[in-house]
């Protein structure tokens, strides 16, 4: 099944907890702390893969979790690392961000990938905190959470010619003939549901890529008919090939057709209109074909226009000849606008100080990693935590609120009750 567009949430894995280990060994009396840190979180990255045609896998299954890292142990010994997740996506995705609308990657090239949620940081054991002054700490970080993050994926499709016009003008038979692509095929409206690409030889090494796209009538650049769900694909294309059938549809002669859709591509985006287009009037192989296309022509004296038949293969390769000249000169498809620097993962000191049923709740990046890596079962990481957020100035906004000894604080997930 052909999807285009898919939400996913994705979550790095946890860093791994660092250990709380004094060395024992006979003879080695006060063999000091020797807890080992814990291992990174798995990373979770979006590649694009040429193999694939749809994002239909990822709509199916929208979560995403990467692996934790693995905790630290005694003698120093520190935690395995996690892998990163790799999440394939076809060639033309477009990674959003929900939560900001900012978009993160354009994946046009195969292989080309982006690292969407970084692994958390494993926690450091208690060798790492032994100083001239704690000799014998009790003191260990667990390891940081993962980057969370809920991605809108968008593709569109890749080719170099796009194929427009209403239903039943023959796109799909016209594709099927210059092409080894076999799409749906039958005299009724809206035959082809999804979008079809098919590779176009030309002999002598010459090629290109083209796509039928579906649904557009009257009406498309606003979710009428099917238009909407696809024109999004016609962006990709250098050259549009605008198929008309000669006998008109939908009440509208031939004329009023070709009218039509350009009026929609136009309305979906004024950049669409100005792709250079190669006009074909199909369907030329039935009765009184020629006067109506006498009439047609008379609209567009400036313009060459190729009179065919895609079922009875006529005209196909001087129409092709056409398509591929306008693709030699045709411009590249402008990129996706994409952000300036790489995407940040770093977080700030700022915290904010809500009350919410008697709770003081302190949320803020910095301050929740700081609360949900603290080892809260040992006093004296409690207190280490005590002393950074009085450092960083948590402890003045709280006597600021009015704060009592015994009132409960919560960051994050962590919960206590204050004290001086």
């Amino acid at each position: 099944m052909f999807v285009d567009h898919s939400k996913i949430f994705v979550k790095a894995g946890d860093g791994g907890d660092g250990c709380i280990c004094f060395h024992r060994e006979k003879f080695v009396p006060l063999g000091g702390p020797d807890g080992g840190d814990g291992g990174k979180g798995g990373e979770v990255i979006v590649k694009a893969r040429a193999t694939l045609r749809t994002l239909f896998d990822l709509k199916i299954r929208p979560h995403y979790k990467a692996a934790s890292g693995k905790n630290g142990q005694g003698n120093n010994r520190y935690g395995r690392s996690a892998p990163p997740l790799f999440i394939y996506v076809p060639l033309g995705t477009i990674v959003q961000d929900v939560a900001t609308g900012r978009i993160l990657a354009d994946l046009a090239e195969d292989g080309q990938e982006i690292l969407v949620a970084r692994g958390g940081r494993g926690g450091r054991g208690n060798a790492k905190f032994k100083s001239a002054n704690r000799q014998a700490p009790r003191i260990a970080e667990r390891g940081e959470p993962g980057a969370e993050i809920t991605l809108n994926l968008e593709l569109k499709l890749l080719a170099d010619a796009g194929l427009v016009g209403y239903p039943n003008a023959g796109k799909s038979t016209l594709l099927s003939r210059i092409s080894k692509a076999r799409p749906k095929i039958a005299d009724y409206p809206f035959t082809t549901l999804a979008p079809n690409l098919g590779f176009v030889s030309l002999g002598g090494g010459s090629s290109f890529v083209a796509a039928d796209i579906p649904g557009l009538i009257a009406g498309a650049h606003r979710s009428v008919g099917l238009g909407n769900e696809f024109l999004r694909h016609v962006e990709r294309t250098k050259v549009i090939i605008h198929l008309v059938d000669v006998f008109g549809f939908d009440n509208q002669s031939a004329w009023e057709n070709y009218q039509s859709i350009n009026k929609e591509l136009k309305l979906y985006s004024p950049k669409l209109a100005q792709k250079p287009q190669v006009i074909a009037l199909n369907k030329m192989d039935l009765p009184a074909a020629e006067e109506k296309a006498k009439q047609f022509k008379k609209h567009l004296k400036k313009k060459p226009v190729y009179v065919i038949s895609a079922r009875a293969g006529v005209g196909l390769q001087e129409l092709l000849g056409a398509v591929y000249e306008e693709l030699k000169i045709a411009p590249e498809p402008e990129p996706v606008a994409m952000p300036k620097q790489p995407q940040e993962f770093t977080a700030g000191s700022e915290f904010k100080i809500n009350i919410k049923d008697g709770v003081f709740v302190i949320s803020g990046k910095h301050i929740e990693k700081i609360a949900a890596m603290t080892w809260t079962e040992e006093e004296e990481a409690l207190i280490r935590m005590h002393n950074i957020f009085k450092k960083i100035g948590v402890d003045k906004a709280l006597k600021d609120k009015e704060i009592k000894p015994g009132d409960l604080v919560r960051s994050g997930k962590i919960e206590f009750e204050y004290t001086e």
